[in-house]
């Protein structure tokens, strides 16, 4: 009696299974893995970008970018002269850098590798999975 019982149910899970539709890539679960790199200087932004790249590409990783996103340009003005002269102001400015890099279905092996880079000091990584 069991035995009927346990080929009906192979048989009702096959059925159900050969019944649902197969998954395109179009259908399947896409996940991205966003990364934000931002410095204040651009030439050491881009090395690391490079280096953040050819590691994905390593690992046959599908990405995009770097898109250069727009530069944050932060300005101070201070007096020059500390009581008296108050027309005499010096202007100071920051510049932030920012590219963004995606990464399509990324794999362990990926995260992992990306995770042990040696980046410069200065180079501030945001990564989000998407």
């Amino acid at each position: 009696m069991e035995r009927v019982q346990f080929q009906r149910l192979l048989r009702n899970l096959y059925l159900m299974s050969s019944a649902t539709k197969k998954i395109t890539k179009k259908d399947a679960v896409m996940q991205k893995l966003r990364i934000k790199v931002s410095a204040y200087e651009n030439k050491v932004l881009d090395n690391s970008v490079k280096q953040i790249m050819d590691t994905a590409l390593r690992h046959d990783a599908s990405l995009r970018g770097p898109i250069p996103l727009p530069t944050e340009i932060k300005k101070y003005t201070v007096n020059r002269g500390a009581f008296v002269h108050k027309d005499a102001r010096e202007q100071f400015e920051m510049r932030v850098h920012k590219r963004l890099i995606d990464i399509d279905n990324p794999t362990p092996k990926i995260i992992e590798s990306l995770t042990s880079l040696d980046l410069p000091s200065g180079v501030n990584v945001d990564v989000k999975m998407i």
